[in-house]
């Protein structure tokens, strides 16, 4: 593991903000793994990098990037109806799900064209359309930074919650996460809950979508609401829907009839984010090269060569705006370093 000083992290995380690291190195072989636990003694700060693609760099990192390129997918265990899978960490996400896909295994199709790294995916219990990863999520192998072992998670372990686990807590920067373990379904148990993908399987006159009807479904979704991050570049969903009790909704809806909201099993209303900001007037709204994507609001975009400041000062705005208006505070999804 070679280690290079002062390099451009423009190329290796979504957002494309011209910064750089002060070391940078990478990890593709589990032998590998003594150094990393050498160089987390070493060097502080130490980040552990996969995809990029839910962090934006407001300003240098002057420490230690360690890029996660570990590979491999592997069967692990077959059962009467479902089939153990286990992905190294560094994989790419979508072409995991691309390849449970080829091999007709299911449960992950309405999570299609997510980017980043299978790593990050408990990290983050990435969802979309009506599927986490806490519905597929088996266990992970992880290794302990401080003390060299590799430890195990369950999904009790693990606290999964709205785009949360105790990787982005109590336990942030204290593992090095190596694979996770899937259990995919042999029968197809197709999800079709969200409007969005109801309206474009209609529109193709498919009655009876198979599991990769509705991967396409997700990804042409995806690909007209969301900006190709090599054009523009993002991270996706910038801030999480907000949660509220239903007093406060009540109060809301008759301020706002239109309002977006899913009612939850805890009897708690979650909120479309994007409907908020878009409610504030903020679609195309811009500031030093960063902007509010034209057509999803809940996107904030690398428009003209902006700074990763320049980024956050635009986030403190839209979560100013929406607070003034909605009495609501909107949380941040991307890490923020």
């Amino acid at each position: 593991m070679r280690i290079d000083t002062h390099v451009n992290l423009k190329p290796y995380h979504t957002f494309g903000i011209d910064t750089h690291a002060s070391q940078f190195t990478r990890i593709q072989h589990r032998a590998e793994l003594n150094l990393v636990l050498q160089f987390y003694t070493q060097y502080q700060p130490l980040l552990i990098l996969g995809g990029g693609s839910n962090v934006l760099f407001t300003k240098p990192f002057e420490g230690l990037i360690i890029k996660n390129e570990l590979k491999g997918i592997r069967i692990k265990k077959r059962l009467k109806n479902e089939t153990l899978v286990e992905a190294a960490s560094g994989e790419s996400w979508h072409a995991f799900v691309c390849w449970a896909l080829k091999h007709h295994l299911y449960g992950l199709e309405n999570l299609a064209l997510i980017p980043g790294s299978v790593g990050a995916s408990p990290m983050q219990n990435i969802g979309a359309y009506g599927r986490e990863i806490k519905d597929v999520f088996e266990t992970l192998e992880a290794l302990n930074l401080k003390t060299g072992v590799i430890e195990h998670f369950n999904a009790a372990d693990c606290k999964f919650g709205y785009r949360e686990s105790i990787f982005k807590h109590e336990c942030q920067g204290q593992y090095f996460i190596l694979s996770v373990t899937f259990r995919l379904h042999h029968q197809p148990r197709v999800n079709t809950s969200y409007g969005a993908i109801n309206a474009v399987l209609q529109s193709k006159g498919i009655l009876n979508p198979s599991p990769q009807d509705v991967a396409n479904a997700v990804i042409q979704i995806r690909s007209d609401k969301l900006p190709d991050p090599a054009k523009y570049g993002n991270a996706g969903s910038f801030f999480k829907n907000p949660e509220i009790d239903a007093s406060l909704f009540l109060k809301l809806q008759q301020q706002f009839p239109d309002i977006v909201h899913y009612l939850q099993a805890s009897g708690h209303y979650k909120l479309a984010a994007g409907w908020l900001i878009e409610q504030c007037g903020l679609k195309g709204y811009m500031h030093d090269g960063a902007a509010v994507h034209a057509a999803q609001a809940l996107v904030l975009i690398n428009a003209s060569a902006a700074t990763g400041k320049a980024v956050l000062e635009l986030s403190k705005h839209v979560q100013q705006c929406v607070f003034e208006r909605f009495g609501i505070t909107l949380q941040t999804e991307v890490n923020l370093l």
